[in-house]
């Protein structure tokens, strides 16, 4: 089963993202092995953070990934991050491209970037899958949490990632930080982030557990096999780190409580008639694979992960309004920043 508008949408490369393609291939050339010049250059129209490209050369195809223009946030658009964990989970049987190489000369395109293998398949932005049957949708949505449940299983150490993360006080840490990007590119004053910017440092669960977190793990961020359920490939890794994993999962299920991406909602579907499970049903699910329980503080979770998500948004639409975001939608996004931290501030006083 396929579906024409699951394919990957492109664009000429938009004004902002303008990259000197010349500069680009000469330095491929002598950088990426059996790369035959001749470079043509697309741009994929989701990457709202950093820009993402297609190229192709020769039959060939690769995708470039890079930070995109003007003043960044300082610890956003890692795409040496990126690479760093792609690279480390090759091999593990965690679906992700193979990785070729990673540029941090910003002379070359005007920022650092990485290639990796271009995966055929699907992205697929609405959770509610629409063309899939039924049972289709249980079993993508079923592998995408096996997926996560084995991201959540490797040993980070044994990965070599140690130092891509800060063991212990996790949440701790990144409600700090995402409270600081909020206030960063916030433009509007939303009474509910307030109040979720004091609750949630005081009512963190005590847990340490340490495992590579993906961030912003959602079937939109996955390539779907073109033709079978399941994922093929996990992309968007620009914010992984080392931290706690129950939060991985409650991102997942935002869309439960409609706190998905923009046109991403579960909140107010026919569960059954769709064929996607219940939440608890996953929750459950990822508990047995992982040994590791998340429901006594699922409630923390969801909060923090909605508020998280606000965070994010409100940065890619204060880009937008400054003409840098990667994505021409990003703009529109103003309102989504709100919704999400009134549903976060509602959970806590439900």
């Amino acid at each position: 089963m396929s579906d024409v508008s699951h394919i990957p949408q492109l664009t000429d490369v938009r004004e902002a993202h303008r990259i000197d393609e010349a500069a680009l291939s000469r330095y491929l050339s002598g950088a990426l092995p059996g790369f035959a010049g001749g470079l043509s250059v697309k741009q994929f129209e989701g990457g709202q953070s950093n820009p993402t490209y297609l190229l192709e050369s020769g039959g060939e195809r690769y995708v470039l990934r890079k930070k995109p223009p003007g003043v960044l946030l300082r610890s956003a658009h890692q795409v040496d991050r990126e690479y760093r964990v792609i690279r480390a989970l090759e091999g593990t049987g965690v679906p992700v491209p193979r990785t070729y190489l990673l540029c941090e000369d910003e002379s070359v395109i005007g920022t650092s970037f990485f290639v990796m293998e271009h995966v055929e398949g699907r992205v697929i932005a609405n959770t509610r899958l629409p063309g899939f049957r039924p049972e289709e949708r249980a079993a993508l949505f079923e592998h995408a949490v096996e997926t996560l449940a084995a991201i959540h299983s490797l040993d980070p150490l044994a990965l070599g990632l140690e130092g891509f993360g800060r063991p212990g006080n996790y949440y701790t840490r990144q409600i700090s930080r995402w409270s600081k990007q909020y206030e960063a590119s916030k433009t509007d004053r939303i009474a509910s982030m307030e109040s979720l910017m004091e609750w949630l440092p005081a009512h963190v669960p005590e847990s340490d557990e340490t495992r590579v977190v993906h961030g912003d793990y959602r079937i939109g961020n996955c390539i779907v096999d073109p033709e079978k359920p399941r994922v093929v490939a996990v992309l968007d890794w620009e914010i992984s780190t080392l931290g706690h994993p129950h939060g991985d999962l409650a991102y997942f299920c935002l869309s439960y409580h409609g706190g998905g991406t923009v046109g991403d909602d579960l909140q107010s579907a026919d569960l059954e008639s769709l064929g996607i499970p219940q939440e608890s049903d996953l929750v459950a699910r990822y508990a047995e694979l992982t040994g590791s329980d998340p429901r006594e503080h699922w409630n923390f979770y969801l909060v923090f992960q909605l508020f998280r998500a606000a965070s994010i948004v409100q940065g890619v639409y204060k880009r937008g309004l400054d003409g840098n975001a990667s994505s021409e939608t990003a703009t529109q996004l103003g309102g989504a920043v709100r919704s999400r931290a009134d549903a976060a501030w509602a959970l806590v006083d439900g």
